[in-house]
């Protein structure tokens, strides 16, 4: 199985240029990969905002403010 287009080793490698497999797809790779950077970050944007408002929401408004005030 061949990924680069090539039966055999035997060529000039000089002239054959990349030898990596998947030549070709980078920039579908770079979008591929900045697409998922992005969604991942909106992802722990959004949970982490929820997880905020959680914590925000708990325990006694009046006593914390009471607490605060103290020092």
């Amino acid at each position: 199985m061949s990924t680069i287009g090539y039966d055999s080793w035997a060529v000039d490698l000089a002239e054959v240029g990349a030898v990596y497999p998947f030549q070709g797809t980078e920039t579908f790779m770079f979008i591929l990969g900045l697409v998922f950077w992005i969604g991942w970050h909106r992802v722990q944007y959004v949970r982490e905002g929820k997880h905020l408002d959680e914590a925000r929401k708990m325990g006694d408004a009046e006593k914390v403010a009471k607490m605060l005030e103290r020092y």
